[in-house]
């Protein structure tokens, strides 16, 4: 076996070390965004930006929605791996495959009923109706790609081997801004371009990863994965328990921002278009963050499924202590080169004249928000789910009802000023659940 166990006092320095690689996978991620928002945003008309807003945040409400694939994956992998039961981890992979290609179907014969739901929701202008359906028409058949690829990062998180499912990001990401532009830029496909983009890259991904996956597994563990025996009650329903509350906990969280992107649309399709743009900043600095959350959830399921409470304590408190100093970090970036990217991100001289009026939630957001995306690292490590999902939806409830009055009354202000207090309620809500993990040990 090549894997190795880890001592009791988790350093900040151990900690940094291991979330270099998905420090540079997670950045990869938003820079797909910023680089298909820039696309976009740079043909001229702020339909082509509007219309990539809403069919993405539509994609990623319902991709994100099943990210259970990844985080319930990591948790359970990484406490199984702490017992050193290699066999049930197999087991547990090949499951959420399956899990993954049935949900994929699901959701490619549901594009109809997808593409009316979205119409009916956002106001906007025929020419943008029409390019949302375009993209969501390519789009939707990479599901079955995307879920599997979250299966995989997940499996490699909870063995710890974050290199690697950094590398499957990072080729993911390339592939996509590369293919992504040259169908913009060089074929002229616009919007119909970037889905494309997305769906061939996560197809050689996967393919590439799956073949990999396979090698790696008879490599380390010396045994064969096979589709048998897979169908065992009380397995199945512990793992419906924790993908099911994940599930309605990312289902709430990812509406959260589809609310964002609702809201917008409200106040016009130029506070849509800047609100698209200054997203990418927060998702930037989210990404950039999880990858201390990403690490930490190996760590904590390992410690857990050796019963060692020493090792849970420390790493909790070093992660979150550099988390919050690393987002101080990202915040003084944001102050001092905001103008110069936003520039760069889109040429119609009324959204960069709005966007400069907003810098000031895209400087306080990423402090508030570091502790609830470390504790969310927290609880899926500790597949303290049940919590997950109770907290998220208190928060987005609290979120939607607040942010109904303060966009009213304050504009778009009022909804970036919601979107910070629905960052500190997650914090809350999660800080008041933590004992909970303490009595597993």
């Amino acid at each position: 076996m090549i894997f190795k166990s880890y001592q009791s006092n988790i350093t900040r320095k151990q900690i940094f070390l291991l979330s270099i690689p998905v420090f540079f996978s997670n950045l990869a991620i938003p820079l797909v965004g910023i680089i298909d928002t820039g696309l976009m945003g740079n043909l001229g008309e702020t339909k082509y930006l509007a219309a990539a807003s809403i069919a993405t945040s539509v994609m990623t409400m319902i991709l994100w929605s099943f990210g259970f694939l990844r985080m319930g994956t990591v948790g359970m992998i990484a406490q199984l791996f702490g017992k050193s039961d290699y066999r049930e981890i197999i087991k547990t992979l090949l499951r959420n495959f399956l899990i993954a290609l049935m949900i994929s179907v699901i959701i490619i014969l549901l594009k109809p009923i997808i593409v009316n739901l979205t119409k009916s929701y956002f106001s906007t202008s025929n020419e943008s109706h029409d390019l949302i359906n375009t993209y969501l028409s390519v789009r939707i058949l990479s599901a079955p790609a995307e879920l599997i690829i979250y299966v995989l990062i997940g499996f490699y998180l909870g063995l710890q081997k974050t290199r690697i499912s950094s590398l499957l990001i990072i080729i993911l990401s390339a592939l996509n801004i590369v293919l992504s532009s040259f169908f913009v830029l060089s074929l002229n496909l616009n919007i119909f371009g970037i889905a494309l983009g997305t769906l061939i890259s996560s197809y050689i991904t996967v393919i590439l990863f799956l073949i990999f996956t396979y090698y790696f597994i008879i490599r380390n563990f010396q045994v064969i994965p096979k589709f048998e025996k897979l169908i065992i009650p009380s397995k199945l329903i512990k793992l419906f328990n924790v993908n099911f509350d994940i599930f309605i906990r990312t289902l709430f969280l990812t509406f959260s921002f589809l609310w964002v992107t609702y809201l917008g649309s409200k106040l016009g399709e130029d506070f849509l278009a800047i609100n698209a743009i200054l997203m990418q900043f927060i998702i930037l600095s989210a990404f950039f963050l999880d990858a201390y959350a990403f690490a930490t959830e190996g760590i904590v399921g390992f410690a857990i499924g050796k019963r060692n409470k020493k090792s849970f304590l420390t790493v909790v408190k070093n992660s979150t202590q550099i988390s919050f100093l690393t987002s101080l970090f990202i915040s003084i970036f944001y102050l001092i080169f905001f103008k110069e990217i936003i520039n760069i991100v889109t040429n119609v001289e009324i959204l960069r004249f709005l966007s400069y009026k907003y810098i000031v939630w895209i400087i306080i957001i990423p402090p508030a928000a570091s502790f609830c995306y470390q504790l969310d690292g927290i609880f899926i490590g500790a597949t303290q789910t049940k919590e997950l999902r109770n907290g998220m939806m208190f928060s987005v409830v609290s979120f939607i009802i607040i942010s109904i009055y303060l966009t009213k009354y304050f504009g778009n202000h009022g909804l970036w000023l919601s979107l910070l207090l629905f960052m500190i309620f997650r914090s809350l809500t999660l800080n008041f659940y933590f004992d909970k993990i303490l009595k597993k040990f």
